[in-house]
């Protein structure tokens, strides 16, 4: 699966440069995302500007992923599609996950 990730500074931001986040990746989405979590100090971002569609096992894996961290370190969602960020609020996850508009705003959130 390709991504990206970039550093501004404390924050590692991962970018998944696929359309779709489904079974399919799953798998190696959580395992290259927990690999930035043990290699990072702890402050995430995940910008979803290049996905349009995130299924229920990915949803799982995310939430894997917020465990991982443990209390330990932040994890910020942002660059949802509309379609992306009404699953997130029917599945209530928006209620788990710090969820924000653009980049920026997240930015601001981890770097308070």
């Amino acid at each position: 699966m390709n991504f990206e990730i970039q550093s501004e500074n404390d924050v590692q931001i991962v970018v998944p440069l696929v359309r779709r986040l489904d079974a399919s990746v799953e798998q190696t989405f959580k395992q290259q995302v927990l690999e930035v979590i043990e290699k990072s100090n702890k402050k995430i971002l995940l910008d979803f500007s290049h996905v349009d569609f995130i299924d229920s096992s990915c949803l799982g894996a995310l939430v894997s992923i917020l465990k991982s961290l443990n209390g330990k370190g932040e994890l910020v969602l942002c660059s949802l599609n509309s379609n992306t960020h009404d699953l997130f609020k029917l599945t209530r996850m928006d209620r788990i996950f710090s969820i924000k508009a653009n980049r920026q705003d997240a930015l601001q959130v981890l770097m308070g």
